[in-house]
């Protein structure tokens, strides 16, 4: 089921419009972030799609997407472009065009895996938002104005109007009813899960083609100021003029309010062992993960975490702050530490540093065992089967 003519006439003349029968659901995924990024956003709502159609072949799901390509299996997609019209023509989508056709298309529910809608949308249509973490509202200094405004500006309204909140973390469930006692019955917890390409690995081609040859302690994410590494700059700073050695391999796209860390990396002491890759392939990751000595991530905040769930699965280490998400998903195994203090960082790769062969064999063991217990079949599972419960309810919100 594709609607992508050019002109909006197009769409509405070119879409074949079906009716949701008996106990099937159809269920349309604004999916949006499959085609305008690739950071977590992106991997969730992939993985998410790609676990619901594997574990239910009940129900019926409709991609609302801003390209064709590539395609998931198991499902039909409303391509409705975007990018290339601006953004007053991306608002207008937004709140009418996709709110528009899916009406005609007679969904059952709208699962909005980015938590910015859906928008003007009639009663009967159930509503679930996927909320990942509310750094806007905690942290409104570490982003750009514009996605504060409209956080602040809408959130509050998406989320009284859902049938169902689902959050990554039972500490991210936790500031969602602290800030929204309204949902306390309608707001699950539902912990991610990890590539299950992912694993320990020899290879080393990618490393070798980046040039990461000698030993070294990484980092995964967006540059920005939530993950602190500008902390982490003075911890690799301390560990190395304490003897410590190896390089410090940085791994993810340069990101928002990045200047106080470029800053501080052209004046570090070691900068020509600090390793700058840019964005990595998911095929990368593996190797990536399985070589380094350990994974440091001593972010302020998180919802969930992801790349401690992933360096865990590949047997790698993990060094990591102790608070919000963090905890649930490094358990017993990770090396926690203050995010605040660079000294508490730098006393924890000290730690995993002197770790003898047999110690660091039994903690890969054990990461990989534990690491096993997060998967994406029982993320999409306990979706799956809150959203089947809706469909006995008559949901609450009103046409706006």
């Amino acid at each position: 089921m594709e609607c992508s003519s050019p002109t909006l006439k197009g769409w509405l003349k070119d879409c074949t419009f079906a009716l949701s029968t008996g106990n099937i659901m159809k269920i349309a995924i604004l999916a949006d972030p499959l085609d305008n990024q690739r950071g977590g956003v992106h991997v969730y709502t992939r993985e998410l799609i790609t676990a619901l159609v594997q574990l239910d072949s009940n129900n019926e799901y409709l991609l609302v997407r801003e390209k064709a390509t590539p395609a998931i299996p198991g499902t039909q997609s409303l391509v409705v472009p975007n990018n290339r019209f601006g953004l007053v023509f991306a608002a207008f989508r937004m709140f009418f065009i996709v709110p528009f056709l899916l009406r005609r298309h007679q969904v059952d529910v709208v699962l909005e895996p980015a938590h910015f809608g859906p928008f003007n949308l009639p009663r009967r249509i159930h509503r679930v938002t996927v909320i990942h973490d509310l750094t806007p509202l905690l942290f409104p200094q570490y982003h750009i104005w514009h996605s504060q405004m409209l956080q602040r500006l809408f959130l509050k309204g998406i989320l009284k109007r859902a049938s169902l909140v689902i959050t990554n973390s039972r500490h991210t469930r936790k500031d969602v009813l602290q800030h929204f006692p309204f949902l306390k019955n309608k707001v699950i917890a539902a912990h991610l899960g990890a590539n299950p390409a992912l694993g320990p690995t020899a290879d080393r081609s990618w490393l070798d083609q980046k040039e990461i040859r000698q030993p070294y302690w990484l980092t995964v994410g967006t540059i920005e100021p939530r993950k602190n590494l500008v902390n982490l700059l003075k911890s690799y700073q301390q560990y190395r003029d304490n003897g410590g050695g190896g390089q410090l391999v940085i791994a993810g796209q340069r990101g928002w309010k990045a200047e106080p860390f470029f800053e501080a990396l052209g004046q570090h002491s070691y900068r020509t062992d600090i390793h700058l890759t840019g964005f990595v392939p998911d095929e990368a990751l593996p190797q990536l993960y399985s070589h380094a000595k350990a994974l440091i991530y001593p972010s302020e905040y998180e919802g969930f975490g992801l790349p401690v769930l992933e360096a865990m699965r590949c047997g790698c280490p993990v060094i990591c702050s102790s608070v919000s998400s963090l905890p649930e998903v490094g358990g017993p195994l990770a090396y926690y530490v203050d995010y605040q203090h660079p000294a508490s960082i730098a006393r924890q790769i000290q730690a995993v540093d002197r770790l003898d062969e047999s110690a660091r064999s039994a903690l890969r063991e054990k990461s990989v065992a534990w690491a096993g217990q997060f998967t994406w079949a029982a993320h999409a599972e306990a979706c799956r089967a809150a959203i089947q419960k809706l469909d006995t309810k008559q949901p609450e919100s009103r046409h706006v």
